[in-house]
């Protein structure tokens, strides 16, 4: 019996150490994926947001702005968001675990780094990255940073993905939203307009429908690359916003879910709230 105990004891040792060295391999990536992002950030040539700028813009385009930037607020570089939440890990059904992460955001270029903990067991997390930088999409999962679940990286679809989260997700750094050399906005009717976003050799467009206060009630793609079986199959994707709140001048939404538009109704995945959120902005060099 002493020889068991021994025994059991230098087997959860070895996990424990391995699980240990495993979360330090994990944060030395994030790392190295964050330095190629942020090195590529660009500073925009106007500094602040001016009602200005919204000429020529669809109706509920201009009504959002209006609503949710205050004038002169500062333009947007980056954007650091913590989450909590749960991610329903079933390809069909529902089989919802906890999640706390940290997502990182390049306005411009286009970037973000989702790095994700998933709770899969009592002392057992499942990591993620989800990503888009430098023109590449990326999602890699691990069980404990240890055993390989998920290795998708490079560009195509992949790619087109990632930036359509990008684009999604932008509710939370609104001045992204803004037209630009790489954005510009469709009408569509009173309620809903196209947005349309060129990165690198990727041109996509989703579909934004808003209240009737003016804000970003949903985010809609006729087609997202949706994992299934061991590969992937283009479905529609929706992403909704609610819960609006003011930070630093902005009004942005502080709950989300994230779903696939089956044949046989809808498939959430993703729901979530931002615990914490912080901004950064460029060098305005004074008032607006």
């Amino acid at each position: 019996m002493k020889y068991l105990v021994i025994t059991v004891a230098a087997v959860l040792l070895l996990v424990t150490g391995s699980l240990i060295i495993a979360g330090f391999r994990w944060k030395d990536k994030s790392r190295k994926l964050l330095e190629g992002m942020e090195s590529a950030v660009e500073v925009p040539e106007s500094g602040f947001y001016r009602p200005q700028m919204l000429e020529g813009l669809p109706e509920p385009v201009q009504r959002y702005f209006r609503t949710v930037l205050e004038p002169g607020v500062p333009l947007l570089t980056g954007v650091r968001v913590l989450h909590r939440g749960t991610f329903n890990m079933a390809e069909e059904g529902s089989n919802w675990k906890a999640f706390s992460s940290e997502q990182r955001v390049s306005v411009y270029p286009p970037g973000f780094l989702w790095d994700a903990r998933i709770s899969i067991l009592p002392g057992l997390d499942a990591r993620v990255h989800d990503g888009y930088i430098d023109g590449e999409g990326l999602l890699k999962a691990s069980l404990g940073g240890l055993i390989p679940l998920v290795e998708l990286e490079g560009s195509g679809e992949i790619a087109r993905g990632e930036l359509m989260r990008w684009l999604a997700e932008a509710a939370w750094y609104p001045t992204a939203l803004l037209p630009g050399r790489n954005l510009h906005w469709e009408a569509v009717d009173g309620t809903s307009a196209r947005a349309v976003l060129q990165d690198g050799g990727i041109d996509l467009s989703l579909l934004f429908r808003f209240t009737d206060e003016g804000l970003i009630d949903s985010v809609w793609s006729d087609g997202r690359e949706r994992m299934v079986a061991g590969g992937t199959e283009r479905t529609p994707w929706e992403g909704r916003w609610s819960n609006y709140q003011w930070r630093e001048g902005m009004l942005i939404p502080l709950s989300g879910e994230v779903l696939w538009l089956l044949p046989g109704g809808e498939k959430p995945y993703w729901r979530g709230e931002i615990t914490e959120i912080e901004y950064e902005y460029a060098d305005t060099g004074g008032a607006p």
